[in-house]
């Protein structure tokens, strides 16, 4: 079976850096036609390399997913842009470090509505355009459209400082399930990608800073290195195509066997 996506159509959110920007790459490079979006707009139009255009395959959007216009704007763009969307993978995500005792902090609610609440408003518009085109489409016989949330292995860790971050992916991972089994019927295959450490723009600056966090992480990871952002974009290639046809609500785990060992000290980013 083959892992093609060619002609297909996908939105990419946190498009503009890190591992969505690295998926939505390589979904491009692949054949498919994508949406890159984010909040960051220069961002996305120095990494779209002017690309986006009437004759390309590539197109951006920029603005603030926490509002619902937004997202409805973003459906709509894609939809000008070409007629139809088939992947939705939501990369867009948030990692705020705070103190788990402090009642003051404001980083639970920070990390549901980016994490969880902006990923299941956009799940559930796509996934009502995805039925609509099933019912033009006539067919009956295949895969209507795939949804992929970008979760993490903290979902299953004890960090306290990651307190609202785990809490928010956990849900993330939960939402998956549910939203896997409600849209069963309507052929709609909704899947996590829970990763451990990636090698993003984020994660070397932490690296920068403390030269002992390197080596934490790879004592912890039974593979021995750091994950590039194009293995966890090549896992959810494997999640939109129709080689993973039969597989839905699950959390597939990119981690390096990082969760098959113990420790609660070390972060999971």
């Amino acid at each position: 079976m083959s892992f093609s996506i060619e002609g297909k159509t996908a939105i990419i959110t946190g498009a503009a850096n890190g591992v969505g920007l690295s998926v939505a790459r390589h979904f491009a490079k692949a054949g498919a036609n994508v949406m890159f979006a984010d909040r960051d707009e220069k961002r996305l139009k120095d990494e779209t390399h002017g690309q986006d255009g009437e004759d390309s395959n590539i197109r951006y959007f920029a603005g603030d997913l926490r509002q619902r216009l937004t997202i409805a704007n973003l459906l709509s763009a894609t939809i000008d842009a070409f007629d139809r969307v088939d992947i939705l993978v939501n990369c867009s995500r948030q990692l705020v470090t705070s103190d788990p005792l402090d009642s003051k902090s404001t980083a639970m609610s920070e990390m549901i509505e980016q994490n969880l609440m902006v990923s299941l408003r956009l799940s559930q518009l796509v996934a009502e355009r995805m039925i609509k085109q099933a019912a033009e489409d006539g067919r009956e016989d295949s895969c209507v459209g795939s949804i992929i949330n970008l979760s993490s292995i903290a979902a299953r860790r004890a960090n306290p400082q990651l307190l609202a971050y785990s809490v928010s992916t956990a849900a993330l991972d939960q939402m998956t399930r549910s939203l896997a089994v409600a849209l069963a019927e309507h052929r709609i295959r909704v899947n996590s990608l829970a990763f451990g450490s990636v090698l993003s723009a984020s994660l070397k600056g932490a690296l920068k800073e403390n030269e002992e966090f390197r080596d934490q992480i790879l004592d912890n990871t039974p593979i021995g290195r750091i994950a590039h952002a194009r293995e966890l974009a090549e896992a959810a290639q494997f999640l939109a195509s129709d080689a993973s046809g039969f597989m839905t609500g699950q959390v597939l785990t990119v981690d390096g066997g990082r969760t098959l060992l113990d420790p609660v000290c070390v972060p999971a980013h």
